[in-house]
Formats: C-alpha cells, structure tokens, sequence
C-alpha cells in the first residue's frame, strides 16, 4: 500500500491569520477614531448622553465607523507591494480604463453619502441645513444649502479618488530596520499610526479646501439645474412642494456655509486618511508572531517558507524573503533546521534556498544586461516550396490620385509631390531666383526681430520654456512627467511594480546563512557557493553604478536629479552583506576558489563612490546581524571545521 503523500502547508496558511489580526487592530484604531469624532459633532446639551457609547454618541460613532470601513475594503482588495513604475501618460490611461478605479469612486462615493446625513443631523437649527424650511404658513420650500453640502462631499469623494492613484495608496510599503530587535512589542506600530496623526490631519484640511473649489464649480456650472430637479422629485411625494423646478435667484453659498463645508471635508478626509494610514502601518510590519517567525508554528515549516519564497503574487514572496532574511539573521534554532534539511523531494533545504534567491538576484542582473539592447525581431517565416512566388506590377508613374485624365490644378500638382516626396516642402522645388523674391519680400514686409521671433527656433525655444513651465507644477508634472527615479527603478528591479526589499532581503539571507555556516553548518554544503555569492553581489554593484552613470534623464523630467531611492536602499544592503561575507571568508579564499582578482573586485564594489548620494540604508546589524552567543563560542571551531574538509575540496578539485 503506498504511503500518503504529506501535504505541504501553503504559506498563505501562515500568513493569513497574521494579517487577520493586523487588520482587527486597523479596524480598533479607526474606531477610536471615529468615537473621537462623534464626539466632536455631539451638541452636548446633557453631560450624559452626549458621550455616553450607549446613546446616540455610540449610533453616530458606528456610522462614522461605517465611512472609514470602506476604505479598509479597498485597501484589502487593491493592496500590493513596491513602486508603480507606470508613469507620466500611461498612469492616467491605465487608471481611466481600469474598472478598479470606478469601484474606488463608488466606495468613497458612498462613504461620503453616508457622512452627509451624520452631519446634517448632528447640526442646530440654526445652522439652517435642514432640507425643508417653511415660509409663511404651511408653505414648504426645499433648502439649497444641504444640496450643496451635499455636492461638496461628493466632490470630496472625486479628489480623495484622485490622491488615491496619485500617491499610489495602495501600496505597501517595507522598510529595510523596521524588524530590528525581533522581540519587539505590538505598541510600536500603534506609535507609528498615531505619531503621523496631526500631520494627516493638516493634509486632510488642505484637501478639503481643494474639494471645496472643486465643488463650487461642479455644483455651480454642471450639476445644480439637475440636482434642484432631483431633490425636488424625492422630496414631493412627503412635502407640499411646488410644483415647478425653478431655481432659486440667490445663491445658497456664504462664508457661514462655507466654513462648516470645510469642517466636514476635514472630519470625512481624516477618517478615510486615519484608515489608510492605519493599514499602511500595520499590514507592513514584520512577518513576526510573539517575536518569533510566522511558520514557526507550522507543522513543516521549512516547507511553508519555501511554499511562500516560491509564490507567484509578489506581496506573499516578499513576506517569505523578509522572514527568512530574519531567520537567517536572528534565529539560530531556524538556522540548523535549514542547514540539517537534506532529504527533501527537491533538494536539501539550503539548495533550494539558495537556488530562489540567486534567482532573483539573477533576474536584476538580466534587466540590467538587457537595458538599452534592441529587442530580437522575430524569425522570417519560412517560405513553402509549393507556395508560387507573388508578383506585383510596378509602381505607377502617373498621378496617383488623378481618377480621370485632364488638367491638373496647382493644388492637385503639389499634392502630388508632397505623397511621393514627404520629406520635401513645395518651397524647396522653388527656383533660386524665386527663393531670392520671396527673401526680398519678406525683409520689405517684417522686420528682422519680427523675423526672428517667427522662425523656427525661436517658436520651439518658446514652445519648450512653456512646457517646462508647466512640467514644474506639481499637478501638472505628477500626470506627464516621466522621472529619472521611476525610469530607473523599472530598468533595475522590473516593472510594473518594483520592490527593493525583495533584492535586499535575498542578498542579506545569503550573507547571514554563509556566515552562520561557518559555526552551524555540520554537513559543509554552504561554504561551496560562498564564491558565487561574492561574485554575484560583486557583479551587480558594479553594474548597477555602472547604468546609474550613463542612464538618461527624460525630456520631461525639469528635476535634473538622479535620486533613486528605492535602487541605492537594495545596493547598500548588497554592499553591507558583500563586505560581511568577504571579512568573514577572506582567510579562507584559496580553499573556496576565490582568486585575487575576486576579492580585489569585491573590496571595490564595497566603497562607495565620492559623487554618490547617501542611500537610505539599514545598519550593518540590521543586513548581516549580530554573531549568536553559539557562533561567539565556536570562533574558533570553523578554522578547523574547513582544515578537515581540506582533503574533500582537493577531491571536488
């Protein structure tokens, strides 16, 4: 009978529940929030029940709730990891013909419908935001100033919509440090959400002052005939309305108005800004659980790591590098475990590992190679024996877009010669001598700075200093400029999202586990690639600097900067994992097949070069980690541990 397969826990298994847990902690946050904020829209006319959660503090914080969940709902469907390389024109297209951008604009939209009735509600009379007012007598009358409030909230929901896929909401961001010290407590994060608190809040009062441009003119010029007109047909069949749609002579708006337009705006823009930041900062931490990994609870969780190094979504593979960049560096019983794991179906445990992350190593060294070479045209088709061989008639030498014989016109004669001669003009078929005229005409008729300031050059001097005028303005230049940082990242770490941790923790889990083998590894399989490692990190530091000097700048990039930060925060990291390795293996570099050569090569890539800018770079302990208390003990053991293997590397010799 043959033995039952053992399944593999996929790492999402792993994963999930963590991110489960990080959301609660999302969601409890925006909570506080939004009870903080029914509070504020309380009246307060009893002590009591203004504040009590059981009353209408606590119905009216619910529904805030409400709003800012729709954000999390997004968030959670749309979430990825690294840098949109998409930039300039290709943004706006890609976001236009997206249908994740319509169901963020309904998200937003809905939360900011919902938010509305919450705040007329929570007003006094005698802010006059009810919908219907009374005349003399019985008569109704439907009140504009809610309409517009209305409107303005909406228009909320339309910029937020915008900023969402401006500044790449959606993006998780890593950070190379953020898991130093892997028995850290759940409060940091907290910290970090509440410490970007007040300056979310001032961009949430920015935004709501753009809204509120954008809404007097929606409203004002597009949407208010409509708007009266529907407002009236729902609010009939309960009020004695009258019966024409006329809209009113004075205008709703004034500075009273205006003012609690901007109060709103804030309170609706904080809580959807404290729901993005909320999840930004929790969902990014490491991938820890009570300070030890997360598939460290697994039933083989040698297994569920390499299920999730090998996954094809980029945010899971980069949650399995960053753990065992952790391992690697931190936890010495996970260490042994990858270094003991040899009989496994694909491979000793080590093997594979190293076969991922050179991988990925790899495949930047491919993009790097490939940038700027053509791409191979397809083969000819090959031509079958049977085929006839086509034949055309020649080309007509007569007119071409004549259909019936006869005279020709002027026109039709130059016609005719610009579609066989594009590249030529009809003054170039001109004669000297009516050249000659048409210059002394021109000089009788305009005068000389006339003519210069009609010329050619001159109207491209002035058509470039225009756009490069509006290139500089940040709404402008955001939607059509193209930047050496994003052009950069792409051709480096790939596209169409670029994640440098991914690089950066490849590199230091190869750096830490060649270090920690030479106390921990009992079989000696590690020291045998130790030499391509050096070479690799060697190779792709120089030619990453090497691109970096001769990239180009785009036209539309005015900042003139070769700042990319996302680049030099992966070639630090592979600088402080190749300077590691190579003081850790320099005594023993004739015995790995490390030449002179290498290791001169090696200490080059090390130093940085003069004219380079200062990477944002983790600590040396953060990339290669602090010897263990074990390899402090055993310094003196890997000496003698490669003196005995001696014999067997003069046999693979």
């Amino acid at each position: 009978m043959a033995s039952a397969t053992v399944r593999r826990a996929p790492y999402k298994d792993t994963l999930q529940p963590a991110l489960h847990k990080r959301f609660s902690s999302t969601a409890t946050l925006l909570l506080a929030v939004a009870y903080l904020e029914a509070l504020v829209l309380a009246s307060w006319s009893s002590f009591l029940w203004s504040w009590l959660p059981l009353g209408p503090a606590g119905i009216r914080a619910l529904m805030i709730f409400a709003c800012g969940l729709s954000t999390l709902v997004l968030r959670i469907a749309h979430y990825h990891a690294g840098l949109q390389t998409e930039a300039g024109i290709q943004t706006l297209q890609s976001a236009l013909l997206s249908v994740k951008t319509y169901e963020t604009l309904f998200w937003y939209g809905l939360s900011s419908s919902i938010f509305g009735p919450i705040y007329l509600w929570s007003t006094d009379d005698n802010a006059s935001l009810r919908w219907i007012v009374y005349l003399s007598g019985d008569r109704a009358k439907l009140n504009e100033r809610p309409l517009f409030l209305t409107y303005y909230l909406l228009s909320c929901a339309l910029v937020q919509t915008i900023a969402h896929y401006r500044y790449d909401l959606d993006r998780l961001v890593f950070t190379m440090g953020s898991d130093k010290g892997s028995k850290a407590t759940g409060s940091k994060p907290l910290n970090a959400a509440l410490d970007r608190l007040p300056t979310v809040l001032a961009g949430c009062l920015k935004q709501s002052a753009a809204s509120l441009v954008v809404g007097l003119f929606l409203y004002f010029f597009i949407f208010r005939s409509f708007a009266w007109s529907w407002a009236l047909m729902w609010l009939r069949p309960f009020y004695n309305l009258p019966k024409a749609n006329l809209l009113p002579a004075s205008r709703p708006v004034d500075v009273f108005l205006l003012l609690r337009c901007l109060f709103a705006g804030t309170m609706l823009n904080f809580i959807w800004a404290t729901g993005n930041t909320a999840f930004s900062v929790f969902m990014a931490r490491p991938p820890l659980k009570n300070g030890k990994p997360l598939t460290s609870e697994s039933k083989d969780p040698n297994g569920s790591l390499l299920n999730g190094l090998k996954s094809k979504k980029l945010s899971i593979q980069c949650f399995a590098m960053w753990e065992l960049s952790i391992i690697a560096r931190d936890v010495e019983v996970r260490r042994q475990a990858i270094f003991t794991d040899i009989d496994r179906k694909d491979g000793p445990m080590w093997s594979q590992i190293y076969g991922i992350c050179m991988s990925v190593l790899k495949n930047m060294e491919d993009r790097i190679d490939s940038y700027g070479k053509p791409v191979a045209a397809p083969g000819p088709m090959p031509v079958s024996i049977e085929q006839k061989q086509k034949t055309s008639a020649p080309l007509k030498e007569g007119d071409i877009f004549s259909k019936m014989p006869g005279t020709k016109t002027a026109a039709e004669n130059t016609w005719n010669s610009i579609a066989r001669s594009p590249g030529k003009s009809p003054m170039s078929d001109l004669s000297p001598i009516a050249k000659r005229t048409w210059k002394n005409a021109k000089d009788h008729v305009l005068t000389q700075t006339q003519q210069d300031s009609i010329s050619p050059e001159h109207l491209k001097q002035k058509f470039e200093a225009a756009a490069s005028g509006l290139l500089k303005m940040d709404s402008f230049g955001g939607l059509l400029q193209r930047r050496f940082r994003t052009e950069f990242a792409a051709a480096v770490l790939g596209g169409p999202f670029a994640e440098p941790t991914l690089y950066a923790y490849a590199s230091s889990a190869l750096a830490n586990l060649a270090i920690h083998s030479l106390a921990e590894d009992q079989f000696g399989h590690v020291h045998r690639d130790v030499a391509t490692i050096v070479r690799t990190l060697t190779t792709l530091i120089t030619k990453t600097e090497a691109l970096k000097a001769r990239f180009p700048f785009h036209w539309t990039d005015t900042t003139g900067s070769r700042d990319c930060p996302e680049v030099d925060e992966v070639i630090a990291a592979f600088r402080e994992g190749l300077e590691a390795v190579v003081t850790k293996f320099e005594p023993y570099s004739s015995d790995l097949r490390l030449s002179a050569g290498d290791l001169r090569h090696a200490r080059e890539a090390i130093v940085k070069p003069v004219q380079e800018t200062k990477a944002v770079a983790p600590a040396v302990e953060d990339v290669v980690g602090k010897p263990s208390a074990t390899a402090e003990k055993n310094e003196s053991k890997p000496r003698k541990r490669l003196e005995q293997r001696r014999p067997e590397m003069e046999q693979v010799r």
